[in-house]
C-alpha cells in the first residue's frame, strides 16, 4: 500500500519547484492533491503534468478571501484535509542599506502573514492526525548577506513550526518544518540579481558545500513525503535540514 493511499493533500505555491516536485511525490505515494498558484497559466501547466489526481485553484495566500475560496473548494469536494505543505513563498535578495518598506511587507505578507493564515483556516478541515509541513529555509541560521528580510522570515516560519506543534498535538496533528539549502528550482532567478550574480552566488554556495552542488527539488519533495507519512509518525516541532551539509558540517 502506498504511504499516503487515499490522502488528501494541499500544496500552496505547487505550481513549479519544490511545491510541483511534493505534488508529484504525494500523488506517486497515493494521495490525491490539490495545488494553488498565483499565475493561472502556469497553473494549468503543472495541472497538465500532475494528471487526473491533482487538481488546482488559483489563488495568493497573502489574500485572505482567496484562501478562504481555496478552503470552501477543498471542503466541497473532499471534505477533508490529511496533509498540508504550507511552502507558497518568495525570496527577493536585498541589501539591508536598500531595504524598503515595501520589500520589508512585500515578504512577510506572503511568507508569516500567508502561511500563518493558510494553516489556520485550514484547521476546520485538518483531520485527526493530519500533517502540516513548513518550507523555511536555512538562511534562518546562516546570516547569508543580502537575506536579512527574508531570513527573518523563515526564522518565524521555524518558531512558528515549535509553537503550532504544541498547541496542535491535543488533534494529534503533527506539525514540521524543512528547511532546504540551495534548490535548483525557478525561484533562483527570482532572487533580484543579475545572472552573473547569480552564478557567482551558486558557485560561491557550491564550493561551500560538502556534497559540492545543488540540491534538487525531488530531494526536498522526498523529505516532505516522508513527514507526511506514517513514517514520521513520531515526529513533531521537528526541523529537517536538507541543505548538502552546508550548515550541518
Amino acid at each position: 500500500m502506498s504511504k499516503l493511499e487515499n490522502k488528501i493533500a494541499l500544496v500552496t505555491g505547487g505550481s513549479s519547484g519544490i511545491g510541483l516536485a511534493t505534488a508529484k511525490r504525494f500523488i506517486a505515494d497515493g494521495a490525491q492533491v490539490v495545488i494553488t498558484g498565483r499565475n493561472q497559466e502556469t497553473l494549468d501547466a503543472a495541472l497538465a503534468e500532475l494528471g487526473e489526481r491533482a487538481t488546482g485553484v488559483r489563488g495568493d495566500v497573502a489574500n485572505l478571501d482567496d484562501l478562504d475560496r481555496l478552503f470552501a473548494y477543498i471542503d466541497k469536494q473532499f471534505g477533508r484535509l490529511d496533509v498540508l505543505f504550507a511552502n507558497a513563498g518568495i525570496a527577493p535578495f536585498v541589501p539591508f542599506e536598500a531595504v524598503t518598506e515595501e520589500h520589508f511587507d512585500g515578504l512577510f505578507k506572503i511568507n508569516v502573514r500567508g502561511l500563518f493564515f493558510t494553516i489556520q483556516k485550514a484547521l476546520p478541515l485538518l483531520s485527526q492526525g493530519a500533517s502540516v509541513i513548513l518550507n523555511a529555509s536555512i538562511v534562518a541560521q546562516s546570516g547569508l548577506p543580502g537575506t536579512s528580510v527574508y531570513a527573518a522570515t523563515k526564522a518565524a516560519v521555524r518558531s512558528l513550526g515549535r509553537t503550532l506543534a504544541a498547541e496542535l498535538a491535543p488533534r494529534g496533528i503533527r506539525v514540521n518544518v524543512v528547511s532546504p539549502g540551495l534548490i535548483e528550482t525557478p525561484l533562483i532567478g527570482k532572487l533580484g540579481l543579475s545572472e552573473d550574480e547569480i552564478e557567482a552566488f551558486g558557485a560561491q554556495v557550491v564550493g561551500q558545500t560538502p556534497l559540492g552542488r545543488f540540491g534538487q527539488p525531488q530531494e526536498i519533495a522526498a523529505t516532505v513525503a516522508f513527514l507526511a507519512s506514517d513514517d514520521a509518525s513520531f515526529f513533531t516541532g521537528a526541523e529537517l535540514v536538507a541543505d548538502g551539509g552546508l550548515n550541518q558540517v
